[in-house]
């Protein structure tokens, strides 16, 4: 019996072992396998390649790779040799390493703002002979030398603001490099943040004997670190927090940032401002009085209350202003008086109220007829809402003696109508659209 009993259970143990070596058996153990510690290692993978792809598309006949904000550290080796306009913004670059843009002889231009660039190597930008534009903005760049740009001769175009400069000996033939008058649109804005004495002070100011005296006296002073430190102040409404983009053309997006006050240090070479659906109740005196170039303003969805007579001053090549959807009930005198070359104005959605002091823009779109405007609507006191104020300003002037009307054309452009302000604005704004072809890599 206990024979018999020992021969069942090897029968047994053989069956258990044959349902092991099965074909099931192994399938479960991979997928099992899958389901653990092996999956989890193909996620890098993942990240930077196949769940991430950049987009490949053609503008006005050249090529450009649009990869930004994906979450990059490297440049992917499958990436079109022929590129002519490289986007890399907002990702996680930490190194420009030698060599690493080499077979992209092609490059006019490299937008590497907003990574998280600490180090460029001497050899970085081999190979780059024909880059004009170069953009490395907002980055953790605290010293560099000329030597890095002996492969970029045409370069036109440099951005090196908002980076936490180190102004020691280390970059003083950056600081040359810099200050040859041919160069005047290399580094413009980027600053000193250490040491302390040279805070804020422009690279292109600077004078040779500042930097490496400065060393020196760190090295023979030491005390001097240990004195205490002016409190840090932070700018109210930091456009750091903004997208910088240069293609089509030079915009900041700040839309949606939460912002309380108009950025104080936009960059002075910016096209495009959008400040659209912030918090920004009043605009102050020559709040863009640096900003030159700006020829399209978007302050839509603000609440705006309060416009200052000055707030525009500068702003001579301005074509195009949103303030729709804002709490306007008037301009006060003087507002629109340096705005020469504006052809487009939304006026739309604000609570407009229709008395004397809503006389000065009335007249002043009367004067510049070139500009068309939408949304000019009384929408206070309630005797007039719904009226076009140009209908009220002509009642008001109806109840006065005769000898006291101005004289002005019955025949005045009012208000543009919805389709035609679509039509116009749609034909002033119309850029050819790109075609995309999207890649993975």
């Amino acid at each position: 019996m206990r024979v018999v009993a020992i021969v069942i259970l090897l029968c047994f143990c053989k069956a258990a072992e044959l349902r092991k070596a099965s074909p099931a058996g192994l399938r479960n153990r991979i997928n099992h396998s899958r389901a653990g510690g092996g999956w989890r290692g193909s996620n890098p993978v993942k990240r930077y390649a196949p769940g991430l792809p950049c987009d490949v598309y053609m503008y006005l006949h050249e090529k450009y790779l649009d990869c930004q904000e994906r979450k990059l550290v490297y440049v992917l080796p499958d990436w079109p040799q022929d590129l002519l306009h490289m986007l890399l913004a907002r990702n996680r670059i930490r190194v420009l390493k030698n060599n690493m843009f080499a077979k992209f002889k092609k490059l006019k231009s490299l937008d590497l703002q907003q990574n998280e660039i600490s180090k460029i190597e001497s050899d970085a930008f081999f190979g780059l002979n024909k880059l004009t534009t170069l953009l490395l903005q907002h980055n953790q760049i605290k010293v560099l030398t000329e030597e890095v740009f002996i492969y970029t001769p045409l370069l036109s175009y440099l951005r090196l603001y908002d980076n936490p400069w180190h102004c020691i000996c280390e970059i003083e033939t950056l600081v040359s490099m810099l200050q040859i008058p041919r160069n005047r649109n290399l580094g413009n804005y980027a600053k000193c943040k250490s040491p302390q004495e040279l805070k804020n002070k422009k690279l292109m100011q600077l004078k040779s004997e500042e930097l490496c005296n400065e060393e020196e006296k760190e090295q023979l002073d030491p005390k001097s670190q240990v004195s205490g430190r002016p409190p840090v102040i932070r700018p109210e409404a930091d456009s750091t927090l903004c997208h910088n983009y240069v293609f089509p053309i030079q915009t900041l997006d700040c839309k949606k940032k939460e912002l309380k006050k108009v950025p104080n240090n936009i960059p002075p070479d910016i096209v495009k401002l959008d400040l659209s659906y912030n918090k920004i109740k009043q605009l102050r005196p020559k709040e863009f009085e640096d900003v030159h170039e700006l020829k399209k303003l978007n302050l839509c969805s603000n609440g705006i209350e309060f416009i200052d007579p000055a707030a525009f001053s500068g702003l001579t090549h301005l074509e195009e202003l949103d303030l729709s959807n804002n709490s306007l009930q008037n301009f006060d005198y003087g507002v629109l008086e340096d705005l020469y070359f504006l052809k487009l104005l939304w006026l739309r959605d604000n609570p407009w109220r229709c008395d004397y002091n809503i006389h000065y823009l009335y007249y002043w779109l009367k004067h510049h007829y070139n500009v068309h405007y939408s949304g000019l609507e009384c929408k206070m006191p309630e005797e007039y809402k719904g009226w076009s104020v140009g209908k009220y300003v002509r009642s008001y002037y109806e109840e006065c003696p005769k000898d006291k009307l101005p004289a002005y054309p019955e025949a005045f452009d009012q208000d543009t109508d919805d389709y035609e302000w679509e039509k116009i604005s749609k034909d002033h704004t119309a850029k050819k659209q790109s075609v995309r072809i999207t890649i993975v890599g």
